[in-house]
């Protein structure tokens, strides 16, 4: 008989801005770290008041760790040292794979109108923290949708999921050592969901809209060791994200844009940067 997942710790995402003062709320910090492993970092950015996020994201550094970047609504140009230049429109993900090092910039398209979506970190092994970067956008079509009975849908943006007719589904996105997954799941009032997933991987759950019968908006629930993840949505409906992976236990030392393992490879990544190093080929 399937162990199901048990709720074990409740964090509210806190306001605070990033980039050119781009207003978020995020889920972070080393408290995290343990419970969310392979992942690193959740951000949500919803705003209807241009102000809020036109100033976007300047020229910046990273090394060390994966971004997945999900616009739901709105419009992200992409442009980074390789050359690389794309517009994320809604419905679309773009993977980023940061490793020695990528210096890219993330601006809004548009002064005004809705702009929602999510950026997430997740972490590299250490073998693989030094691999050359990479980028890939994938658009809305590209992506799984699978319908829940008419009750909701999944949306599968990183991983495999299993529909109830043990049928699998991939998303085109290539699966890295963590077995990440990463849905946006939308239930109607009252709606069941139940998925099995390997029993030793961390699972989270982010309510952006609506609620469960455990968590209510923008908070996100950490799901003890088990084979199942059950959800029940409330009586506004639910929409969220599930994210899980199989933990890296391994030594994170962050500052800034740089996750290594080690305080000397950050000092090592500043000094890269300082020096025009970061990008260079070994």
């Amino acid at each position: 008989m399937n162990a199901v997942r048990q709720l074990v710790h409740i964090v509210d995402a806190q306001p605070a801005s990033d980039g050119a003062g781009v207003k978020i709320h995020r889920l972070a910090g080393r408290h995290l770290n343990r419970a969310l492993d392979p992942f690193l970092l959740i951000d949500e950015i919803n705003s209807e008041d241009g102000a809020d996020y036109i100033a976007g994201f300047p020229e910046h550094p990273h090394r060390g760790f994966e971004t997945i970047t999900y616009i739901k609504q709105g419009r992200l140009r992409h442009k980074d040292h390789m050359g690389n230049e794309g517009v994320l429109a809604g419905g679309g993900v773009q993977w980023m794979t940061a490793g020695r090092g990528i210096i890219h910039s993330e601006m809004p398209e548009q002064s005004e109108g809705l702009l929602q979506g999510f950026q997430l970190w997740l972490n590299l092994p250490a073998d693989q923290k030094m691999k050359p970067a990479a980028y890939a956008d994938y658009v809305h079509e590209q992506l799984p949708v699978i319908d829940l009975a008419g009750l909701g849908s999944v949306k599968i943006i990183a991983g495999e999921y299993i529909d109830n007719k043990d049928e699998r589904h991939q998303s085109p996105i290539p699966q890295g050592d963590t077995d990440a997954i990463c849905w946006d799941v939308s239930l109607a009032a009252g709606a069941d969901f139940e998925q099995t997933l390997p029993s030793d991987n961390h699972v989270a759950v982010y309510v952006y809209e609506g609620s469960s019968t455990e968590l209510t908006y923008r908070q996100l629930g950490i799901y003890q060791q088990g084979d199942t993840l059950k959800l029940k949505a409330g009586d506004e409906g639910l929409k969220a994200l599930v994210v899980g992976g199989k933990p890296l236990k391994e030594p994170i030392a962050q500052y800034g844009p740089f996750v290594m393992n080690t305080p000397e490879q950050i000092e090592q990544a500043l000094q890269d940067y300082q020096q025009g190093k970061l990008v260079a080929s070994k």
